[in-house]
């Protein structure tokens, strides 16, 4: 008991004398020191004041890595969907060509067959030894040996031997030898002599013709016209005056004799 009595004792004695050196120092202190010092709250507000602004600066850091974060996966989403849309169109266009490729052969083929609007014209002094072939139409003056076609309008003022093919014919004062071939309307104009046969859709004839005529429409034969052969056609128009040798018929008719007798 008496040991620790004494211990109390001398620990209270140590806390007097330590509380006294604390006023003391703080006396001192507070002569020496005249300035005034922030107060521990001040203090306290700027670390606070500092811990804000730091937390404020890691928010910003944060908020700008996310962002970057975003922008890049933007980007990504961007090209994927822009290497799509490229495939797509690639993939629209390869159809369109293939279809507008096979598109031109027909038309180059339709080409063909149109009639040109240019006239080869063959002069009197001219003479073609040979087959003569046009786009368009040709005006013959000259003389042709050979076959002359064109897919325009024939019109013959001159002298040809061989056959002949065209749209229309026209022999003015023409002098043939062949047969003439015409997809449409054909006329034998006066001094015109033809040895061959004709075949038209009609046929108007002042000229002399020795050979079979096949005309699928009306024809006429005019009041100067020498027919030598037979006559095909749908209907006949003879002139006075006009001599004719041979067979006419009008078996193109509706109201032929044969369907009307029942005679094959």
């Amino acid at each position: 008991m008496g040991f620790f009595k004494d211990f109390k004792e001398d620990l209270s004695q140590a806390v007097n004398e330590l509380s006294d050196d604390a006023s003391k120092l703080a006396g001192v202190n507070a002569e020496k020191v005249e300035e005034p010092v922030p107060d521990d709250d001040v203090m306290v507000d700027t670390l606070a004041d500092d811990v804000q602004a730091d937390a404020g600066e890691n928010d910003i850091e944060e908020s700008l890595t996310r962002a970057l974060a975003d922008i890049k996966t933007d980007d990504k989403k961007t090209e994927s969907v822009n290497r799509k849309s490229a495939k797509a169109v690639k993939a629209e266009e390869i159809p369109v060509q293939a279809e507008e490729e096979p598109a031109e052969e027909p038309e180059a083929a339709e080409n063909t067959d149109e009639i040109s609007d240019e006239t080869a014209i063959i002069t009197p002094g001219l003479s073609i030894s040979g087959d003569v072939t046009s786009a368009g139409s040709i005006e013959l003056l000259g003389t042709v040996e050979g076959n002359v076609t064109c897919k325009g309008k024939l019109v013959v003022s001159g002298t040809i031997k061989g056959n002949s093919v065209s749209s229309d014919f026209f022999a003015d004062k023409a002098n043939i030898t062949g047969d003439v071939t015409c997809e449409g309307p054909a006329k034998i104009g006066n001094g015109s002599v033809i040895i061959g046969n004709l075949v038209a859709t009609s046929a108007v004839i002042a000229g002399a013709i020795k050979g079979d005529i096949d005309v699928q429409g009306p024809v006429i034969i005019d009041t100067t016209a020498i027919v030598m052969g037979d006559i095909k056609s749908k209907l006949v128009q003879i002139n006075n005056g006009a001599v004719i040798e041979g067979h006419c018929s009008q078996c193109y008719s509706d109201n032929s004799p044969k369907k009307f007798f029942g005679e094959n």
